[in-house]
Parts: structure tokens; C-alpha cells; sequence
């Protein structure tokens, strides 16, 4: 791949061979992201094993390239140029899901609606507010994701950490700075993964909840349209999705991306949007809502490759 830097062709040769999971070179990022959108990564590394995760992060270090850790990228705009540096996909090993009594011990690259559904399966509730939330379980820890009146910190037992040249730390719930939308997680080292504490429940109950939680966002989100989720986060006490409507943004299109009808905290994807279509609309609606409103929405979707800062 042109323009490579020669400390990434270093480390892909290194880990190549070293490694369980496979090493890309120029993997378009377009393949893991919700929005579809997104250029190639210089290099990309699937770590099947807490091996692999530990080979590639040294190897990165001392080849000093730069790396991100990547779920189902449900909340991630990667850059038309894609990035330079490495990316990083938590493969089998951390994909895996256990129950123990009323304790669901599952790694950060399980997607979270699978854990929904065992914990469903074994009669278990507390993760009923969940259900419909994309992603993986680690995103959802890193974001403390959830509902209007419930988040992932009301059923965290405890969340282990890889620290890159340390190794394993384990953090129990109540040691976790949890507020709306972060958990403080990410600046403390890789997430792999949580034990969450449920309880018993009543399946026909635990349905209903989960049914209801199901119908509340087909309802109020853009379904089966591609997008990155909530764009922004809530200002305090009020909704950003209020406030974009009420600045006549609905409906909005730049390129090929469009502020959802349904939900105007949502820019979807209707087809061959580009990075700077999105980022034009998100520039878009913080100075509109900022002239009409006074609020300054601060972006909770996050962005992957050069930029100029939303």
C-alpha cells in the first residue's frame, strides 16, 4: 500500500506469523463501521487471544504506531483517508459468554444483543434495557450505554482491564467513575472483559420489558438505517434532539448524509455518504442550534483519522 509508513510495514511483518488472528494491510474501515463509511486502515489486527492483544500492543510500541481498539464501530466516523496507524478487533477469545449462577462473565468483544439474549434464556433480568442497543460489550462499558432511565453501571460487577507492558487489572463496579455516556474506562487500559450481576426474574416479565424496550427505539430511531447512533450527547436537563428539531434541522441533507426524520439526533447514511458529508452536517447543526438555542452540543460519536475537530 502506497504512502505506508515504513514503521507500519515493520510491525506487519513482525506480527505476521506471531499472532492467531489475521493482519490486514489497507482494510477499508467502511467493512466495520455502522455508518458504512470510512477509508483503509493502514493496518488492522484481529487479536483472538490475550496473547495476541499483548504481541500486538509491544510491537506497536516499539515500532511506535499509533493503535485504536475498535468494537462493531457503532459510534465511530472513520476519515475518507482512513487512518494511519493500526486498528485493532477483539477476536475469539474475547467473544466468549459464561454464566455463573446469577453472573454473566462475557468478553468485551461479545456483542452485547447476544448477551441480552442469554441472559433472557437463563431467566435472568437486568438487562432488559439494553436489548436493541448495538455494539459490543465493551462499547457499551466504555459509554456506560443504555436507556433514558437505566445505564450498563447499574448491573457491572466488576470490568478487567489489559494494560498495555503491564498486563491484567481488575476494576469493580463502584471503582468505576460512571456518568451519562462514560465510564472513564478507555484511560485506564484495553476492557476484555465484565462480569455483570443479574437476578432472577420472571421470563414472561423479562420478555414484556424487553419487548417494550424494543418497540420504544423502533419507534423513536432510524432502524435499518445506516448511522452511528446518537450524534451528540444530552446538554443537561434538556434533549438534543429537541433542539436540533426545534432549529428546523429535520430532514437536513448534505451529500448522501441526511438528519434522520425520525429522530433528529440521528444523521444517517442513505447511501454513498462520505466522512465530510457528516462532518459538514454535524458542523451544521452545532452552529444552527448554537445561533438558535444557545447550546453548544458536544459530539458523542467519535472520530477515527485527520480531522478538523467537530
Amino acid at each position: 500500500m502506497s504512502g505506508v509508513e515504513p514503521s507500519v510495514e515493520r510491525a506487519r511483518e513482525r506480527l505476521i506469523g506471531r499472532v492467531e488472528g489475521e493482519v490486514r494491510s489497507g482494510e477499508p474501515m467502511s467493512r466495520h463501521t455502522s455508518f458504512r463509511i470510512g477509508g483503509p486502515a493502514d493496518l488492522f489486527v484481529v487479536c483472538d487471544t490475550l496473547s495476541d492483544l499483548a504481541i500486538a500492543t509491544d510491537v506497536l510500541a516499539e515500532e511506535e504506531v499509533p493503535w485504536v481498539v475498535i468494537g462493531k464501530g457503532t459510534n465511530l466516523l472513520v476519515s475518507d483517508e482512513g487512518y494511519r496507524g493500526a486498528v485493532l478487533l477483539l477476536g475469539r477469545e474475547f467473544r466468549k459468554r459464561v454464566r455463573e449462577g446469577e453472573t454473566v462473565r462475557a468478553g468485551a468483544g461479545a456483542v452485547l444483543a447476544h448477551v441480552v439474549q442469554d441472559a433472557f434464556h437463563h431467566g435472568l433480568a437486568g438487562l432488559e434495557f439494553a436489548v436493541g442497543i448495538p455494539g459490543t460489550l465493551g462499547g457499551a462499558l466504555e459509554m456506560n450505554a443504555g436507556s433514558r432511565d437505566v445505564w450498563m453501571s447499574s448491573v457491572v460487577e466488576s470490568v478487567t482491564l489489559f494494560v498495555p507492558g503491564q498486563g491484567l487489572e481488575l476494576v469493580h463496579g463502584t471503582d468505576i467513575d460512571w456518568g451519562y455516556r462514560r465510564s472513564g474506562l478507555a484511560g485506564r487500559g484495553i476492557i476484555v472483559e465484565a462480569e455483570l450481576k443479574l437476578r432472577e426474574g420472571d421470563p414472561v416479565r423479562i420478555r414484556y420489558e424487553m419487548e417494550r424496550s424494543l418497540a420504544r427505539r423502533r419507534q423513536t430511531q432510524p432502524i435499518g438505517k445506516p448511522s452511528a447512533g446518537s450524534v451528540f450527547v444530552n446538554p443537561p436537563g434538556l434533549s438534543a434532539g429537541r433542539l436540533i428539531e426545534e432549529a428546523g434541522l429535520k430532514n437536513t441533507r448534505l451529500g448522501g448524509a441526511r438528519v434522520s426524520e425520525v429522530h433528529a439526533n440521528f444523521i444517517v447514511n442513505d447511501g454513498g455518504a462520505t466522512a465530510q458529508d457528516v462532518l459538514g452536517l454535524v458542523r451544521k447543526i452545532r452552529l444552527i442550534v448554537k445561533e438558535t438555542h444557545g447550546v453548544e452540543l458536544r459530539p458523542e460519536i467519535k472520530f477515527l483519522g485527520e480531522f478538523t475537530r467537530a
